[in-house]
């Protein structure tokens, strides 16, 4: 039985706590269109790093354009913080805490550490997009720090989910 997330099927749950003392259940998640979720390594890594800043300069047209974009990561609440003070990601919803279960549910890629300044282990990066039904569209797993999806294109796709393209690899 395939267990995986895969588009068109319902997202896993997840339940985080978010930077700043609030809490973020996809459950209870009402986007205007869609929930963005931006799986990332951890504080300790400069790719996630430039990745998330570029996020972070086209947060305002993902939500202009009805995204809701959390960015998530195993790290602790205090590695979480300094991700969002350092990398000046004052636009970013940003969560923390995913354990490795939920991470393993959704599918993502679990990394051991091989540098001091890393976790123990953590998820390598991953983007879901998840309608507002809770259904899986798109997703974008990784298994190396610097495979990631071009921002700007996805934002400027964003309009083929309400002009009816369906998810594509449901099969």
């Amino acid at each position: 039985m395939d267990t995986q997330p895969k588009p068109g099927n319902v997202a896993p749950n997840l339940e985080l706590k978010l930077v700043g003392g609030e809490a973020f259940s996809l459950q209870n998640s009402k986007p205007q269109l869609i929930d963005m979720l931006v799986f990332y390594r951890g504080y300790h890594c400069p790719l996630c790093k430039d990745f998330l800043h570029k996020l972070n300069s086209l947060a305002s047209a993902f939500a202009e354009s009805g995204a809701n974009v959390v960015a998530v990561s195993m790290d602790t609440e205090e590695r979480a913080q300094k991700s969002k003070d350092e990398w000046g990601l004052d636009n970013l919803t940003i969560a923390y805490g995913l354990s490795e279960e939920a991470a393993r549910a959704w599918g993502l890629h679990i990394t051991e550490s091989i540098k001091e300044v890393e976790p123990q282990t953590f998820s390598e990066p991953a983007l879901f997009w998840v309608l507002a039904n809770k259904k899986i569209y798109l997703m974008d797993v990784a298994s190396m720090p610097f495979a990631r999806p071009d921002l700007e294109l996805l934002l400027a796709k964003v309009p083929a989910i309400t002009a009816g393209y369906p998810a594509r690899g449901t099969k």
